[in-house]
């Protein structure tokens, strides 16, 4: 299997690193001690170390056993860095302290000096030297380091260090932005903000699609969801004026996310009618709607639709909003899926994720709700246990993600998702029952892209199956699939 090969030679990776030639001319022989004077412009890439693949590095004296480094660094950077030094240690004495390796086999102790600044100064001793980025974008800097290089000689300190990296898969527009229309509706005479992705009935679909110029797929199983999963929303028909789906008072809701153990995007379509002679007035919470129909003034039409209505912001709560606005086909599913909200505009831009659909073509879908609590939060997205009671249930359809194999933008950090079922199949569901696929040999891995893959690959003993229990639990994720292109 091909195999991509990092080298980290004094300096920085790729360009603009420091060549064997340019230190070697800046080296006075002083034995085992030698005097190192330089300055230089290096740009940043990716950091090998593990755990820091989304972090940026670039390194200016490179690691060899039995040098030691010792100086100043004086340096001006596009973005606020950190200075990391490496210290030579036994890997019995790595516990208690924070490491660096890159292969799992030799570990260094790590010191992150943090000068909240894109340029400083600094007297370092240690057995590397790189400045440090704890973000994902690119940074160049320009630096000076006058020092002594202490132990090994000159020739062993320019060796290359040669890392075996795990294949990786660059999928173009791996993530892209989707600006969806918001609504607003009322819990208990506060305001919710919510979107509308998926209907049961294609008609209700099409009704919305035309209001909101954004289209709602139709999802035929959601409406088998159990009673225990569905909350409520009572939509108006008539009454007072306003911005409700039909032109009438706002959409009210049995609950939020704050209301953890209740909380469900998907709710059934209560249609509310102010019945002739009575006097219509705004009510602002479901218990209002009830007593209304209690007391015979509206009557309901519990319609048998379900709507997929995830709500962004709430009554005292929100969904997370990425720190990184910045959307790039490296972006990880951890801080949020969303990079701005406008109430102004009432829109919310959310990452679409690309995938690909049962028979190997592309899809994109966005996340907005989970169990349990452990991915939900991870992913910045409301925590939905109700969503549990699907996992047997036909409302839930199957996705597969890959938790090792071939590096790349899906869920785990390896390839992308394969879906089980498209919009345009009548089993499309937003509701999936997660499985893991693991690679019993991974360096035998290889691009899979297709339901026949999965079955092919898994009945030759390649991969093994298994329903996902992160926290030991189900995992159900709401996960519509949208176009962001419309």
């Amino acid at each position: 299997m091909n195999r991509l090969v990092v080298i980290l030679i004094i300096g920085i990776f790729t360009t603009g690193i420091l060549t064997i030639s340019f230190i070697s001319d800046n080296f006075v022989d002083a034995n085992s001690t030698k005097k190192i004077n330089f300055t230089k412009t290096i740009s940043s890439s990716q950091d090998p170390g593990q755990g820091h693949e989304n972090h940026q590095l670039a390194l200016i004296l490179s690691p060899n056993q039995g040098t030691l480094y010792d100086g100043s660094i004086t340096f001006t950077s596009s973005e606020a860095v950190e200075i990391t030094i490496l210290h030579e240690i036994n890997s019995n004495d790595a516990k208690g302290q924070s490491t660096w390796t890159i292969d799992g086999n030799t570990i260094y102790a790590i010191s992150l000096i943090d000068l909240k600044s894109k340029s400083g100064s600094f007297e370092f001793t240690g057995a590397a030297l790189a400045l440090h980025s704890p973000n994902s974008k690119e940074f160049t800097a320009t630096v000076s380091v006058d020092g002594w290089i202490r132990g090994q000689p000159t020739e062993i300190t320019m060796q290359k260090i040669e890392v075996q990296k795990d294949p990786t898969l660059l999928l173009s527009r791996a993530n892209v932005a989707a600006t969806i229309p918001m609504h607003e509706g009322l819990y208990n005479g506060n305001s919710t903000f919510y979107i509308i992705t998926d209907s049961s009935q294609q008609e209700y679909a099409e009704m919305i699609t035309k209001k909101q110029g954004w289209k709602v797929e139709t999802a035929p199983p959601i409406t088998q969801t159990p009673e225990n999963t569905l909350q409520k929303i009572f939509v108006f028909k008539n009454g007072i004026r306003g911005d409700g789906l039909y032109g009438h008072q706002k959409e009210i809701f049995s609950s939020t996310p704050s209301q953890e153990l209740e909380y469900s995007a998907l709710n059934s379509v209560i249609e509310v009618t102010w019945k002739k002679g009575q006097n219509p007035s705004i009510l602002e919470s479901s218990n209002e709607v009830i007593n209304a129909e209690e007391d015979g003034r509206v009557e309901f039409d519990k319609t048998g639709i379900v709507i997929n209505t995830p709500q962004i912001i709430w009554p005292n709560g929100q969904m997370s909003v990425r720190a990184d606005k910045q959307i790039t086909d490296d972006l990880t599913f951890s801080g949020g899926q969303i990079t701005e909200i406008n109430k102004d505009e009432m829109t919310v831009t959310f990452v679409a994720h690309r995938g690909w659909g049962p028979d190997g073509k592309t899809i994109y879908y966005i996340v907005t709700d989970a169990t349990p609590s452990g991915p939900a939060e991870m992913m910045g997205v409301p925590f939905s246990p109700s969503s549990e009671n699907l996992i047997t249930n036909s409302s839930a359809v199957d996705l597969f993600q890959f938790q090792n194999g071939i590096k790349g933008s899906g869920p785990l950090g390896f390839q992308a998702i394969i879906t089980t079922v498209t919009p345009i199949h009548e089993k499309y569901s937003p509701m999936w029952r997660i499985y893991n696929i693991e690679w019993n040999n991974p360096e035998n891995a290889k691009i899979l892209e297709t339901i026949s893959d999965i079955d092919s690959f898994k009945a030759n003993d390649l991969i093994a199956v298994s329903l996902a229990r992160p926290m030991n639990s189900h995992h159900i994720v709401n996960s519509p699939l949208i176009d962001p292109f419309q």
